[in-house]
């Protein structure tokens, strides 16, 4: 055994049967996916404390560190490598963001850290959850309780790992801003040595983009015209009379193996690496999000260093030191903050609205645009039944009805004032009214983008409200048709 084993081997023992560790492990391992470490390798998966004493157990087993999912599920045990995405969403209760900072410079970790806690705080982020990884990093924890729960009639759960993906893709992009504002002058000079590939970037998998020149030859004599795509310009005889092409047109092009993506058709995929990328410079990269993805839980050992994974305060960030997470003398606290219910929400609207603009998303070919119908004169008395029961308030289903009328007030043209008024009048009708930031975060999602039709009235949506559509609202499908029917106006929906 190396004297590094024999030490943490030594620790282990030591640590692991104190009993407030054992408590902080297994109640943040609630409803997640564990996989103990023995040194160097992992063990079996998925696995689950059913109580705290299991820890020490596995540790008299040989048990050095103990990791857990990002993601919570209904059961950890029934997770199975063949599930398909379905059955992955129909199991999984939610997520966290869990942010994993490391960079082989600790002043710098935790300089990126500030930054990336400042950035949620703008961001409308307040309870926010760090500790110390055990050897070089941090990780920064948003908990699942902080997101809002849909989002335009989906449910958040299911949208991982793309959603945190782009969320924490968003949070890299402004901590980057923040961090050249708290970085030392001659931070470029302490990383002029630095090597970094230089070119285009696949915004998708960041990495270089293989560069072609895609010209467009022509023959000035028989006027036949060839495109080809080199990795250099040069000269071709046309090989129909052996004149030397000229060139009619020609530009770069850059394509990504790995994502099978080109510049040709998907232009905003790429973007130019810039000698400001202070993240590449420090070696981060804080997109580690993926499927049943495992970290590091607080207070598991470090098996490199023999450190605790310590939680810490914002306030101690600044002077930590990594002596500080002694597992000898190590104070015990919650990782998860007490965050209030959806204070994430503009958060997410923000991360979405940037991505949105700054990548290329293809769009779905069975899905056409709808362009909201223009009602001149609107009256009450063309909304459906079903719209107008909802309309007196509900108890159960409130964020469901919510994207109901949302929906459809956009689709018949109503202004946006109009809108948020009779939603805030429909929200004090509820037997328990949702939160008013909520409404608002998701009227302002909905503004920001293209006009989406209300569910048809076969759908769930309704039933699951206590709504039971009428059969002229099931002949006539959806209910703008209702509404276009009523205000004679021509067409069909859904």
């Amino acid at each position: 055994m190396e004297a590094k084993e024999e030490k943490i081997r030594r620790i282990t023992s030591m640590y692991y049967s104190r009993p407030d560790v054992q408590n902080a492990i297994y109640e943040f391992s609630k409803k997640r996916e564990i996989s103990p470490r023995y040194f160097e390798g992992f063990g079996k998966r998925p696995d689950s404390f059913q109580y705290s004493g299991d820890i020490f157990e596995l540790v008299k087993k040989g048990a050095t560190s103990f990791h857990c999912s990002e993601e919570i599920w209904q059961d950890p045990m029934k997770l199975s490598t063949s599930m398909t995405q379905e059955q992955a969403n129909e199991l999984r209760e939610g997520w966290d963001l869990l942010i994993d900072i490391d960079c082989k410079w600790f002043d710098f970790s935790k300089k990126a850290a500030e930054a990336v806690m400042q950035v949620l705080k703008k961001n409308g982020v307040k309870n926010i959850g760090i500790k110390y990884s055990g050897s070089k990093g941090f990780h920064i924890i948003v908990p699942w309780k902080a997101f809002p729960k849909h989002l335009a009639g989906e449910e958040t759960k299911n949208l991982f790992p793309e959603l945190p993906r782009k969320i924490i893709s968003y949070i890299r992009f402004k901590a980057e801003e923040e961090l050249l504002e708290i970085l030392p002058e001659d931070f470029h000079n302490q990383f002029k040595d630095v090597e970094i590939k230089k070119g285009i970037k696949c915004n998708k998998c960041k990495e270089i983009a293989n560069e072609y020149y895609l010209i467009k030859y022509f023959c000035p004599k028989c006027r036949r015209e060839e495109v080809k795509k080199t990795t250099q310009r040069k000269d071709f005889r046309c090989p129909e009379c052996t004149v030397v092409f000229e060139i009619k047109d020609d530009k770069k092009i850059y394509e990504c193996k790995k994502c099978e993506i080109s510049s040709e058709k998907n232009p905003r995929d790429f973007s130019r690496t810039v000698e400001t990328d202070v993240f590449e410079l420090m070696g981060l990269d804080l997109i580690l999000v993926s499927p049943r993805h495992l970290f590091r839980m607080p207070y598991s050992l470090h098996e490199k260093t023999s450190l605790a994974s310590a939680v810490i305060t914002e306030e101690e960030l600044k002077n930590f030191q990594p002596k500080d997470a002694d597992a000898m003398t190590v104070k015990i606290r919650n990782f998860l903050p007490n965050s209030k219910e959806g204070e994430a929400t503009e958060l997410v609207i923000q991360a979405l609205d940037w991505h949105k603009e700054n990548f290329h998303e293809p769009k779905e070919t069975k899905q056409t645009d709808f362009k909201p119908i223009k009602i001149d004169k609107f009256s009450d008395s063309f909304l459906p039944p079903s719209i107008q029961k909802i309309l007196q308030g509900i108890g159960d289903g409130r964020k469901r009805a919510l994207f109901i009328l949302v929906n459809l007030f956009n689709s018949i043209g109503m202004e946006k004032d109009e809108i948020e008024k009779r939603i805030l009048d429909w929200n004090k009708k509820n037997k328990v009214p949702l939160k008013s930031g909520y409404i608002k975060a998701q009227l302002a999602w909905m503004s920001r983008n293209k006009t989406v039709p209300p569910p048809n009235f076969d759908k769930d949506y309704y039933k699951a409200i206590g709504v039971v559509p009428t059969d002229e609202e099931l002949r006539l499908r959806n209910p703008i048709n209702y509404v276009m029917k009523k205000a004679n106006i021509k067409g069909k929906q859904g």
